[in-house]
């Protein structure tokens, strides 16, 4: 794919140096102890697998299909449970924002902003995000042309951001159901930034499991072995311990103990493709 004029540093990982960096965690924060817990087993996993790691985990689901749907603990609670989680367990944490009143409090804890993929295009909420200084992941809506988010990402840049980051999670197919178009991925980096495959949100249904969402996490491996082989910086993961057990995205999450085959498949496919 486009090389990278640089690499978006997150403390010490690098998106877009060469390396395939893994944002991984739950659908949102459960309790301190849980969040925790998966913190440091996901750390513990990558550094033996020597992979540069982010630690993912949402204080609020915002964009809940249903009003009666878990949303988390909210910003405030969750924003200190993430900074008690990343002081102890030394791992770099990504969240959503998803106002801008948000930005602040949440930049003041997180080492990434996450911009949700229904927010793609708004503009205060992008620049808010911008003007932090902090890298800023946005995700591509699933109504957006790949390289609309040209447009996004020139928001951040406006003011004097460079650290951008896209994420691809598929584009709506139909009712309920999501397809991944593996040529959004060279356009997106064609842009000049690092780009990450959302390879478990590309498999949800949306609003396929009656006011819920449902998935199909048994595709989730061989989209994001096809994203890796297409020369991805990043992949993104949804886990948890026990997925069917889970207060949101279970259908589409990866359970823990498919990970490290699934991670060392990614990684034996990244090796490949820099060798070429």
């Amino acid at each position: 794919m486009h090389a990278l004029s640089q690499p978006v540093m997150v403390g010490k990982v690098a998106f877009g140096g060469g390396d395939l960096v893994l944002i991984a965690g739950p659908c949102l924060i459960e309790d301190e102890a849980a969040t925790y817990d998966m913190a440091c087993y996901l750390r513990d996993l990558t550094a033996e697998l020597g992979m540069p790691y982010v630690f993912k985990a949402s204080y609020d689901k915002a964009n809940r299909t249903a009003v009666t749907a878990v949303r988390g603990p909210g910003w405030q609670i969750g924003l200190e449970l993430l900074a008690r989680v990343k002081e102890r367990a030394g791992v770099p944490v990504l969240s959503d924002v998803h106002e801008t009143g948000q930005v602040g409090p949440a930049a003041a804890v997180l080492d990434v902003l996450q911009v949700p993929a229904f927010l793609c295009r708004q503009t205060d909420l992008l620049v808010a995000c911008g003007e932090t200084q902090l890298p800023v992941n946005i995700k591509k809506g699933q109504f957006m042309a790949p390289a609309d988010m040209a447009y996004s990402v020139e928001k951040v840049r406006s003011t004097g951001n460079d650290r951008v980051l896209l994420t691809e999670r598929g584009t709506t197919f139909g009712y309920h159901n999501l397809v991944v178009d593996m040529r959004s991925l060279a356009i997106m980096r064609g842009l000049g930034v690092p780009v990450i495959f959302d390879a478990t949100h590309s498999v949800q249904l949306p609003g396929g499991a009656g006011g819920a969402s449902g998935g199909q996490r048994e595709y989730a491996a061989g989209l994001a072995r096809s994203a890796v082989a297409m020369g991805i910086d990043s992949l993104f993961l949804e886990v948890h311990p026990d997925p069917d057990h889970a207060p949101c995205d279970g259908p589409n999450m990866i359970p823990f103990g498919d990970l490290r085959a699934l991670l060392r498949s990614v990684q034996a496919v990244h090796e490949v493709v820099r060798a070429l």
